[in-house]
């Protein structure tokens, strides 16, 4: 099978060594996303626009793996304050309420700016239909 990495430009793919997005067959992984356009965090203490920032990413991504977010199976977020979970919620539904993926959600102690509220991973699975 064919691989292809799909690069968002980020300084960070360089330096960690990564790809947003690897499409392998019909599946296209994308790698952990946070809400950062430009350098600058977007949605300053605001987990609802910081996720749906992350879903249109995540949706480019996708798009340049010749998939979209109708063909996501499983989210899995990072998010830094579990009681703010329906900020997220709100978000995840506005952008998968009809798709319905596997969605996971986690508490995590820190991400890698103070800023950053949530970060995202998404697997994509390309079918018919």
């Amino acid at each position: 099978m064919n691989r292809i990495n799909i690069s968002s430009g980020a300084k960070w793919e360089d330096i960690v060594g990564y790809s947003r997005a690897v499409k392998v067959g019909n599946t296209v992984e994308v790698a952990g996303t946070t809400a950062v356009i430009n350098g600058e965090v977007v949605g300053q203490d605001n987990v609802y626009e910081q996720a749906c920032c992350i879903f249109e990413k995540i949706e480019t991504a996708l798009q340049q793996a010749g998939a979209s977010l109708s063909q996501v199976v499983r989210t899995t977020a990072y998010i830094t304050d579990i009681t703010r979970w329906e900020e997220y919620a709100k978000a995840h539904s506005r952008f998968f309420d009809k798709i319905r993926p596997v969605a996971t959600l986690v508490e995590v102690s820190a991400l890698v700016d103070p800023d950053l509220l949530v970060e995202v991973e998404v697997t994509a699975v390309i079918h018919d239909s």
